[in-house]
């Protein structure tokens, strides 16, 4: 049964990468929503990397709900 310690520290070692990447996505996705909301007229390019961002940022999210992982007790 020394298995299932390693399966258990694996599983909280990509949580805190799950976590950690979430947390950029988050960064970067705010960052990109605000540059846009300053912008006149932002360019397509912008708005693509918006778009992706959020689809990324979200996907994690979504991921992290999945493995019901706690964002607060990571931090």
């Amino acid at each position: 049964m020394v298995f299932f310690r390693k399966k258990g520290k694996l599983r909280k070692e990509f949580d805190e990468k799950l976590v950690e990447r979430l947390l950029d996505y988050k960064d970067i996705y705010l960052n990109q929503v605000e540059l846009v909301d300053r912008s006149v007229d932002p360019p397509e390019d912008l708005l693509i990397h918006v778009k992706l961002s959020q689809v990324k940022y979200f996907f994690l999210l979504k991921e992290a709900k999945a493995r019901n992982v706690l964002i607060t007790k990571m931090k």
